[in-house]
């Protein structure tokens, strides 16, 4: 599977290129577009118990959307709900860890699961678990906002907002910690942080989903009522 990027950093969108019988998967809702003559199931990878782990501890949908190409081959275009950009990494060999919404599509060929993060990950918007690609073969993540790779050497260390954290690839140690201090906590309007070391890659995005949340619930209507 070919797979091509299109209209970012703002709104980024996945072209997969599928040849004769080939498969694509994607999370549910994904789909902008197909060319004609692609089949389009919704199903539950890998059964019952393993969606509703990934559904319930990981956050994304119970369905896995499941593109199977015509004979003359196809094409499947996905994008993510929020305004962002989309990244797409070969596996290779190398598992990678992705956040909470963050998974967008896959080969079939990778293996979607969820990953305890840890009891201090449960109290940084991550709900406890990250989503873990295995496997080869690519697979997109999304972001929102504008999308940051930084690639860390040996020993090498790097903070992050929990809110900005998309994706780390395996081999990187995370541990999750508070910034110094309760009050420079809430005078600085930041609480959590994921601390990195390397070798490996690690990607940021440059907003918030959650401040975003935070933001509509304050000025909506319904919030005030």
């Amino acid at each position: 599977m070919e797979i091509s990027t299109r209209h970012s950093p703002a709104f980024g969108v996945a072209r997969c290129s599928l040849s004769g019988g080939e498969v694509a998967r994607a999370e549910s809702g994904a789909m902008m577009a197909t060319s004609a003559g692609v089949d389009v199931q919704a199903q539950m990878q890998g059964g019952l118990m393993k969606s509703l782990k990934r559904s319930v501890l990981g956050g994304e949908s119970l369905f896995v959307t499941t593109f199977t190409a015509p004979a003359e081959g196809g094409w499947v275009d996905v994008a993510a709900n929020l305004p962002g950009d989309v990244v797409v990494r070969e596996l290779g060999g190398t598992a990678w860890n992705l956040s909470r919404g963050s998974y967008l599509c896959s080969e079939a060929s990778v293996e979607i699961d969820t990953r305890w993060g840890g009891f201090r990950n449960l109290f940084g918007g991550e709900g406890g678990f990250l989503i873990h690609a295995t496997g080869a073969g690519k697979v997109v993540a999304s972001c929102y906002g504008a999308l940051d790779v930084v690639s860390l050497g040996a020993g090498e260390r790097l903070v992050v907002d929990a809110g900005h954290m998309v994706a780390f690839q395996e081999g990187v140690e995370m541990t999750l910690r508070r910034v110094s201090g309760t009050m420079a906590s809430l005078k600085s309007g930041e609480g959590l942080v994921f601390e990195f070391t390397g070798p490996g890659e690690v990607l940021m995005q440059s907003r918030n989903p959650g401040a975003l949340i935070t933001w509509l619930t304050q000025v909506l209507p319904f919030s005030r009522s």
